[in-house]
């Protein structure tokens, strides 16, 4: 039976919910007519002939936000919001930020079509896209499934461009979909098994983009172009061949090649390393208000590139007007500051999405053999967490307003349960002393304890050295770990650096956020608490061993590893939520019996810093980078600029 023939209105569940969401043409927007109003912005360009008028500009059938729902007013065009990075290549955020997606989650968490028009869905297998009638790309070129078609033949099924073939997500049981193209505004993907997880992965705050701008890459593409111009044009760009010069302009996630099109509400106008980067608004964007107003309201946004140390401190001298990135719970006094001196801002405390604020991670994939056998003992790592005291560290650090506990989901989530929240994480220096003891740990005479072959066990956690909080936190774990016998030794990095030592397996141990999605329900994919993913420091090897098909990495050995394995795998054929829900549990409870990340709390609340000309931004809502892609389900293209003090 079609998923479209099995759903009916009456008892829905949660996934059936978004499942509803999909087949419904562009959800989120009222079923209504609306009269284009032209943008001042815009109004000269188009007197004078070089843009076309708004209705010209908008797709046929656009998406009209429902700024009702979610208690919002309709804007003025205009203004320019300023935001702070603290690196350049964080200029992505935008894209992260503005939130266009083929389909994406709404304010409560459904996905709905976003860029499409609608979704087909039959058993999981089929996905039909429909695409919006007239949709153009930032250049005004048409958005049509000639996109995908590039996309999929030109891009991702060639061997130069991407030499592991397409992207992981659409790789099911071994089967890669077939993908038809049988008009203008229609894409298919048909797999011969389920792939429950495709569009929940097209929503993704990092999304896989399986389309492109054909017409702009297709003159660096060896297929289309002229061999003499295309080798000029590598000589030009300095790179060794046609595929390094077209991943170079393939940019659509990076955002750093001004002349990309883009979808994006906001197109990026500025060429190179820059202090301040500049965004305008994207002249042929899909959505409207429900006057008629094309979005976003917002004419430009600037982002300036500091050091990121000094985010919370311009921010509250009142140099921000949408400012989360950069800013930590431990900022909240001098930016409350800030208010009160008059900086024109409020503070707003979202809550936090991730699964823990901070996590220790053995590698169980670590290069060392000795180490790597050790850390592989869950007595050992049980016993680092039971020599933990979380208390202190939610004392000390967040006064008591975050969530002690082992890594695990958030409440907001139907899977989380108090027992692996608790699971070997209360401070039990005596328990851990005792785990320590049958792992075969003896203490040496300066009370740490020695490894089989007699070395000192002294633990290198590595950071990224961006997080005050964490390193206070590991002052004191680093006493506490003390009192059973293992040294801490805390190694600061650059997060790139830090990437790389864990994915080659020289890192012993790291410190990160715990997973980014801490509120899953049952049309969530499990396939993060599984080995599939180097990002997890936990087993980058089994991760990068399942995204290569086997060619790099390695297996993964362990049996609860394995475990997790199959029960992905069977989260991805189930037929019924009852069976997926039950996936949930059974990995959770194998995480939390096998400690294979070492959460110390979450739940910490998130400062963001809202000028008080920003209007329409919520005053309670959830940090969270997957899903939510921090401010971008929050719609920021919908935020508007208005006079500080005025009620709107």
């Amino acid at each position: 039976m079609s998923r479209r023939a099995a759903l009916t209105l009456p008892a829905l569940g949660l996934a059936a919910a978004w499942a509803l969401a999909a087949l419904l043409p562009a959800a989120p927007c009222r079923a209504q007519a609306v009269s284009p109003q032209e943008t001042p912005m815009f109004a000269d360009a188009v007197k004078a002939g070089i843009l076309p008028p708004v209705a010209e500009r908008i797709p046929t059938v656009p998406l009209v936000v429902d700024l009702a729902a979610r208690g919002r007013t309709s804007g003025q065009p205009g203004g320019t919001l300023r935001t702070m990075i603290s690196r350049d290549k964080d200029i992505r955020m935008m894209v992260v930020y503005g939130y266009a997606r083929l389909v994406g989650y709404d304010s409560d968490y459904r996905l709905a079509p976003d860029l499409l028009h609608s979704v087909d869905v039959n058993d999981n297998r089929t996905f039909t896209l429909h695409l919006r009638p007239g949709h153009r790309w930032s250049d005004g070129a048409p958005f049509t499934s000639a996109d995908f078609a590039y996309w999929w033949n030109d891009v991702a099924n060639n061997a130069e461009l991407s030499p592991s073939g397409p992207p992981d997500f659409l790789r099911v049981e071994g089967h890669y979909p077939t993908v038809t193209f049988p008009d203008a505004t229609t894409v298919v993907f048909d797999w011969p098994v389920p792939n429950p997880n495709f569009l929940p992965t097209l929503a993704m705050a990092r999304p896989p983009f399986i389309y492109r701008p054909a017409h702009y890459l297709k003159p660096f593409h060896l297929a289309y172009a002229e061999t003499e111009t295309l080798t000029a044009a590598v000589i030009a760009a300095r790179v060794k061949g046609w595929a390094a010069l077209h991943n170079k302009m393939d940019n659509m996630y990076n955002f750093d090649n001004p002349d990309l099109p883009t979808l994006q509400p906001w197109i990026n106008a500025t060429d190179g390393k820059k202090m301040r980067h500049r965004f305008t608004r994207n002249p042929f964007y899909h959505r409207v208000d429900p006057n008629g107003v094309q979005l976003p309201y917002i004419d430009a946004v600037e982002m300036e590139v500091v050091g990121g140390g000094l985010v919370a401190a311009r921010s509250n001298a009142g140099q921000a007007d949408l400012q989360a990135r950069g800013l930590d719970f431990r900022d909240i006094p001098i930016l409350r500051k800030g208010e009160t001196d008059g900086s024109g801002y409020r503070t707003l405390l979202w809550a936090n999405g991730t699964a823990s604020q901070i996590a220790i991670y053995p590698n169980l994939n670590y290069a060392d053999p000795v180490w790597r056998e050790v850390l592989r003992d869950v007595r050992v790592r049980r016993a680092l967490s039971l020599a933990i005291d979380r208390k202190t560290i939610n004392r000390a650090l967040y006064f008591n307003l975050a969530s002690p506990g082992a890594m695990t989901v958030l409440p907001q989530s139907p899977f989380f349960d108090v027992a692996n929240r608790d699971a070997w994480a209360s401070f039990d220096p005596e328990q851990a002393n005792a785990l320590l003891d049958q792992a075969g740990l003896p203490r040496g005479r300066n009370g740490i304890r020695h490894l089989p072959d007699g070395r000192p066990m002294e633990i290198v956690v590595e950071t990224a050295g961006e997080r005050q909080e964490v390193e206070n936190a590991l002052q004191i774990v680093t006493d506490t770990w003390a009192e059973v016998g293992v040294k801490l030794v805390m190694r600061p990095l650059d997060r790139d650096i830090l990437r790389n030592r864990v994915y080659a397996g020289t890192s012993m141990a790291s410190v990160w956020y715990g997973w980014d999605n801490g509120i899953p329900q049952a049309y969530t994919s499990p396939d993060y608490l599984a080995p599939r993913y180097q990002e997890f420091f936990a087993w980058p090897k089994w991760g990068q061993f399942h995204q290569t098909g086997g060619e790099a990495g390695e297996a993964p050995d362990m049996e609860p590893a394995l475990a997790l394995m199959n029960l992905a795998h069977d989260w991805e054929v189930a037929s019924d939520d009852a069976t997926r829900a039950n996936v949930w549990r059974q990995m959770l409870a194998i995480h939390a019996e096998n400690v294979f990340g070492i959460g110390i709390l979450a739940g910490a609340p998130q400062p963001v810093v809202v000028s008080d000309r920003v209007q329409n931004a919520p005053t309670e809502a959830i940090w969270a980078w997957d899903p939510g892609a921090h401010f971008g389900i929050h719609r920021i293209d919908e935020f508007y600029l208005g006079e500080p003090g005025v009620s709107h």
